[in-house]
Parts: structure tokens; sequence; C-alpha cells
């Protein structure tokens, strides 16, 4: 049987997760859905969308979407579905975990990989992460929730975007974009998002086979290098185009001190594969709880292949990619997204394994 996808939805409390979940339920892309739910308080899918008293742990809804509350374990209730999808008890196509709007999905995601009959029988798509547009900006300042969620995310959505100007919205996507440069980001409206930007996304692969996002190794679309680091008092790196004191297109990057930071590495020489190995083995040991998301498309002395590698906290996979384009600039690039890592001894280790 083929490994059943899952998509982890997240967002902070009021972040518009149910109003997406509800719009993927009810359109009509004829795909049969499981929904995981743990999300406390009234606005739950039981109350919402089935409008139903009844108790039991798993409901099938007529357009053939199954709908459980989780009342014990996550693995318990994933080894149960699985069990009856095999029965013919339930059919499903995919799983949708939506999340309490307090939950750090770093647990979630890991339990895809931890627990060999859970990784036998379903693939970890994505992490999609709703943020509001309205109060994310005092959320991020105060929970570190909202901030782990973004670290984590595949792919961002932000919701009530009509409820807050348009500078104010792309001064938020801007923070965002600091935060997690490797999750595209998209408005929502009322939850009016397209199935394929929500589905197949493939944005942990631990246990398939890894593939190179297309996108990946193109240059940010900005002119400088906001991702690089962290821009502090005692930075003593170049920033690209402007210097400490000069004017930045964008105001709000100096003003927030986010705890979820990401950076870019990147070099034209190969890694030593051997040395890479080791420092990056070490890396994981000492900071894994501290890295949410890692990413990186290699080159590597003596390959003809990219080599690509990713990983949540401790759990890191790699793979041999296609080969080098004829022609193409063999690059590397790693992207770190982790709470306060030390980005200049992560750097000097990763200059260190360079040939």
């Amino acid at each position: 049987m083929s490994l059943i996808p899952v998509t982890i939805l997240t967002g902070f409390l009021g972040s518009g997760k149910t109003t997406l979940l509800k719009r993927i339920l009810t359109e009509a892309h004829g795909q049969k859905i499981a929904v995981i739910e743990n999300e406390f308080g009234e606005e739950n899918i039981d109350n919402d969308i089935l409008v139903s008293d009844t108790q039991e742990q798993i409901i099938q809804m007529n357009n053939g979407c199954v709908c459980c509350t989780i009342r014990e374990d996550l693995r318990t209730t994933l080894t149960d579905l699985a069990a009856k999808k095999r029965a013919g008890e339930l059919s499903f196509e995919r799983v949708v975990i939506e999340t309490t709007g307090l939950a750090d999905p770093g647990p979630v995601a890991q339990t895809f990989f931890m627990d060999d009959e859970i990784a036998d029988q379903y693939l970890l798509d994505a992490i999609v992460t709703l943020v509001d547009a309205k109060h994310a900006e005092s959320q991020l300042d105060t929970r570190q929730e909202v901030r782990r969620q973004i670290g984590f995310a595949d792919q961002v959505f932000i919701s009530k975007t009509d409820l807050v100007p348009a500078a104010e919205v792309d001064a938020l996507a801007h923070r965002i974009k600091h935060m997690n440069p490797r999750a595209p980001q998209k408005r929502a409206h009322f939850g009016e998002v397209s199935i394929n930007e929500v589905f197949d996304l493939r944005g942990f692969n631990l246990n398939a086979k890894l593939e190179i996002d297309p996108d990946f190794l193109k240059d940010d679309s900005h002119g400088h290098d906001h991702h690089h680091h962290e821009h502090g008092p005692d930075c003593g790196h170049d920033h690209g185009d402007h210097e400490h004191g000069e004017h930045c297109d964008h105001p709000h990057h100096h003003r927030h001190d986010d705890d979820v930071k990401s950076f870019v590495f990147k070099s034209n020489r190969p890694f030593n594969p051997t040395k890479l190995e080791d420092f990056l083995g070490s890396v994981v040991q000492i900071y894994g709880p501290r890295m949410l998301r890692y990413k990186g498309v290699l080159n590597v002395m003596g390959m003809d292949r990219k080599v690509v590698f990713q990983g949540v906290h401790q759990m890191m996979g790699s793979d041999v990619g296609p080969k080098w384009a004829p022609g193409e600039t063999k690059i590397s690039k790693m992207v770190f997204i982790g709470l306060d890592l030390p980005q200049d001894l992560l750097r000097a280790g990763l200059e260190g394994c360079l040939v």
C-alpha cells in the first residue's frame, strides 16, 4: 500500500484554520480526506462543520471526508485510521491534522520520523501555517508558539489582510520572510486558497526520495540578502548594499529581534563530505532542539550529482539528487531556521568543511 500523505495545519488561535479547513472539506475536489482535529474551544470541526452530537471518535461525512477528534495519543489515532483503511471500513486518500492554536508543530512532525510503524504507513507532506494579519505583530512579539509555527512552515497563508492597511501587511510579510525564507507566502481571504497550494507540496521528504525545490537555488527576490543574519550593533559582517545607519527599504527589519531567525550559507567551493557529515552530526546533537527546519542543495567533492539534505530538530536525511547540468554553476546553498542559533559558529564550521 502506498504511503498516505499528511498535511499539518497550524496557526495561532483565531488565525483562520477552521475556515480554511471548512473550504478544503466542502470544495468539490473529489478527494477523500481524513481530518484529525485537536483544537480546543468551541470552534471545532465537530460543532462547526458536522453539527453533530455523536460521541463517536471517527465520523464519515457525506462527501467522503472523515473526521476524528483526538481523545488519545496522535500515534494511536493514526494507527487506528490506517487499520480501518486497510480493512475497508474507511475510505480516504490523505490526512489533515489541525493542531491546537497553542501547539508547537515540531513534536507532531517528529511523530512521522521517530515511529517506524507510522513512517511505514504515512508520508508527512508539509506544514501549512496560517498567520492573522490583524494580530500577528503583537503575537509574534509575545508568543513563541507563533514564531515556531512560522519557523516550521512549508507554506504560509496570511489571513484577515482586509482588516489592516496594505503597508502593515507588507511589513508583516517581510518579517515572516526574514524568519523563514524557504516558505512561500500567500494572502488568503476567508480560506479561499487553491487545493494545490495546500496539498502535495513535498515540504518534508526525510523518509522518501528527496526532491529539489526548483526555486531553492534562485536568488532572493529583493536585491540584498536580508536573510543572511540578524543585523545587530556588533555584527561584523558585510550587509550587502547598505551599511548600518543607511536607509533600508524594509524599516521593520531592524525593529524586531525575533528568536526564530534564518540564515543562508552559500559557497562555490565544494564540500569535503566526511568533514561536513561530522560537523552537521555534531551540530544536530548539540543544537537539534533549537533547529526548527534546515535544508540544503550541496556541491560535494568528487560527485557529479547534487546532494540534497534537510531536517527537523535532530532528524536529518539526505539523498543524491540530479546531475549538475552542463555549464551550471556548482553552488551549495543551505538554509537554517531556528531559535537563537549561533550563526557565526555554524558559518565558520561550514567554511571549515569546504575543500
